[in-house]
């Protein structure tokens, strides 16, 4: 069924503009990296442990935030959240310790993580399985876009006005984006794009609705190979500004600029494209389960190769074309992580799948943090950047084969 009129697209749109803020808010942190280093004398490790504190706070978080957008109005939990990580944000500006700094970051991270199972519960309810894909790829390329704002404006604010700035600008441009939405997003229908109108919030408890959960083994498999691929992507994502700025001596604006944009608007790119060709693939093969999944496989395997080459270039052409390459896959990959999921998942358990898979996926970013912190001292950044083709190729295979084996058996 879905909502009819232009007020689906325009809801895409409004969480488009939230989640925009969402990505640049954490990329501030990475892309100063050099200058909190220097200012509070810092070691890659410590480095590492701001970004860690971040995704441990989101991925503690995350069940719970999963757990109270299928019991209360995701509306609030958005607006709710939006509001309150940005008042962090701008609050952590005025961090004169490190041990603030990361308390900071952390509260930031706590609020980002009931965000994204409620935004991507309104849209499956505003769009059915003819538009999903189209419209959560939609939203996602505000993950990029957000990320290379972020990353650019903190980069040049940070070189020209100190890094704290960049975090009082985006703060308070959530505060007010947050009351403006408060105005035009609406609540609708539990499950009304899937011909389930009316399906009332549960009230079952947390830990009921996560042993279900775990009992799903398609939604473990995704679990998984999500956990692979932030821990990969989190490594590029906080790591490439730096190690621009480090092995090509670039300018802080310009690694900070080059860190980010030539992989995130390949991702957009590739995020549209894998969101029309798994529509397009769901319809050819009637409803097919794993036809999504299928699609982020081939997305995992093209990117192996760009992986393997980015740390081991010696050029920065070569370096960009390498995050070109990886970006462009890595958008066909994100394009059906959420839809993926609700194909496999019970309407009733969307909020609680979703948490529980962005919280073990941002774990994987965490351990990522820490392994590169402390990895780099012995082996260097660029070995670090290569050695991440291996997870990309294992968690490839894995989905590949349990792609397949769901299509067999929903055809049997």
């Amino acid at each position: 069924m879905g909502a009819s009129g232009q007020y689906k697209w325009f809801v895409v749109a409004m969480l488009w503009c939230v989640c925009f803020l969402n990505y640049a808010d954490r990329q501030l942190i990475f892309t100063v990296f050099p200058l909190l280093g220097k200012e509070f004398q810092l070691t890659d490790a410590s480095l590492s442990v701001l970004s860690a504190s971040f995704m441990c706070a989101y991925a503690v978080f995350g069940p719970l935030g999963g757990f109270l957008c299928d019991r209360v109005s995701r509306r609030t939990l958005v607006l709710g959240a939006l509001i309150f990580w940005s008042v962090t944000t701008a609050l952590t500006s005025y961090a004169h310790s490190y041990l603030l700094l990361v308390a900071g970051i952390a509260l930031g991270g706590l609020g980002e993580a009931f965000y994204f199972p409620s935004a991507m519960s309104l849209i499956a309810d505003y769009h059915s399985v003819d538009t999903r894909s189209r419209a959560m790829a939609l939203h996602q390329s505000s993950v990029y876009i957000g990320s290379i704002a972020g990353g650019a404006a903190a980069g040049y604010l940070g070189e020209h006005y100190g890094w704290r700035l960049g975090f009082r600008i985006f703060g308070l441009a959530g505060i007010l984006l947050g009351g403006a939405l408060w105005l035009f997003l609406k609540e609708p229908l539990r499950g009304m794009s899937d011909a389930a109108a009316g399906v009332p919030p549960s009230t079952s408890p947390l830990w009921d609705g996560l042993r279900a959960v775990s009992r799903n083994p398609a939604a473990w498999l995704l679990i998984g190979v999500f956990i692979g691929a932030n821990f990969v992507a989190m490594i590029f994502t906080v790591w490439m500004p730096t190690f621009l700025f480090r092995k090509f001596h670039m300018s802080l604006s310009l690694s900070g600029l080059n860190g980010t944009a030539y992989l995130q608007i390949a991702s957009v790119i590739g995020v549209i494209s894998g969101g029309f060709l798994a529509d397009n693939r769901v319809r050819q093969r009637k409803g097919d389960r794993g036809a999504r999944m299928a699609v982020q496989s081939f997305g995992l395997f093209c990117g192996v190769p760009f992986l393997f080459l980015s740390g081991w270039t010696t050029t920065v052409a070569a370096v960009m074309a390498a995050m070109i390459g990886f970006g462009l896959f890595k958008g066909i990959y994100d394009s059906n992580i959420w839809a993926a999921l609700y194909d496999v998942t019970p309407i009733e358990l969307r909020g609680t799948a979703l948490g529980l898979m962005n919280s073990l996926g941002w774990l994987g970013g965490a351990a990522a943090q820490l392994c590169i912190g402390l990895a780099s001292k012995s082996f260097g950044l660029s070995a670090c950047l290569s050695a991440t083709a291996v997870i990309y190729l294992c968690i490839a295979i894995a989905l590949w084969v349990g792609s397949r084996r769901i299509s067999r058996t929903q055809l049997s």
